[in-house]
């Protein structure tokens, strides 16, 4: 589904990834972890097209060319939940939610509609006549991930899912996310929390000043000793 390939990549002359290689399966969670400042945000931007490639190859859906701008990327089928949420504040929770819409594909895991996104997220039905700027940063989250899922993408990528959040909401999104995954959906995902991360996803990778220095599953990233310390500071 999405295969990067040693890519290389940075801002202007500021390299930031070093042969990065990784997959994401149909139907399969990975995430992506690491330190603050190490790429993993670059490497999202790298995937979506905001960031040029130095070297190496990525693969959206079969399709490797290195031409794509941002939205051929969108409509491709790969649906961001960006970090910072980046809603629209002076558009309500409908309007966010309809302006993102993107009928459904065949190969789409799951059908998602505005009903659909507010069934999954009660809180935003209660407030779908609030503008984006009167939401609380957890009403705001699930926002982001309600207008990214109405995109009906093949491939969903959250950078940094919960941060910031309350205990309650974080839970909430976790459980989200375990929905989706039942439901058969691709993910990709930042976030900083190691144990939630690995009851989630069936396959890691840790980045270390924009290289990869270690995959592999959830048992083996519990059980190797030293490893989180080491990486995450964990």
């Amino acid at each position: 589904m999405l295969h990067l390939h040693n890519v290389q990549s940075g801002y202007g002359a500021g390299q930031v990834l070093f042969d990065v290689s990784l997959a994401v399966p149909a139907g399969k969670v990975v995430s992506l972890m690491g330190r603050n400042g190490m790429g993993k945000t670059t490497t999202i931007r790298t995937i979506m097209g905001q960031l040029p490639l130095i070297a190496g190859r990525i693969e959206r859906f079969g399709d490797d060319r290195p031409d794509q701008l941002p939205f051929q990327i969108a409509r491709a089928g790969i649906g961001l939940v960006p970090e910072g949420r980046q809603i629209f504040s002076n558009l309500n929770v409908a309007e966010n939610l309809q302006t993102f819409y993107l009928p459904p594909r065949d190969d789409t895991a799951s059908h998602w509609h505005y009903d659909r996104v507010l069934a999954l997220f009660p809180r935003l039905a209660e407030r779908r006549d609030h503008a984006g700027n009167h939401l609380s940063g957890g009403e705001q989250q699930m926002l982001a991930i309600g207008r990214a899922l109405m995109t009906n993408p093949k491939l969903l990528i959250l950078d940094e899912a919960t941060e910031g959040l309350a205990p309650i909401i974080r839970n909430q999104i976790w459980d989200c996310l375990a929905t989706l995954k039942a439901e058969g959906q691709s993910i990709l995902i930042i976030d900083k929390n190691v144990k939630a991360m690995a009851r989630l996803a069936d396959h890691h990778y840790i980045l270390d000043k924009g290289r990869v220095v270690w995959h592999g599953d959830s048992k083996t990233l519990l059980g190797t000793d030293g490893l989180t310390a080491r990486y995450l500071g964990v």
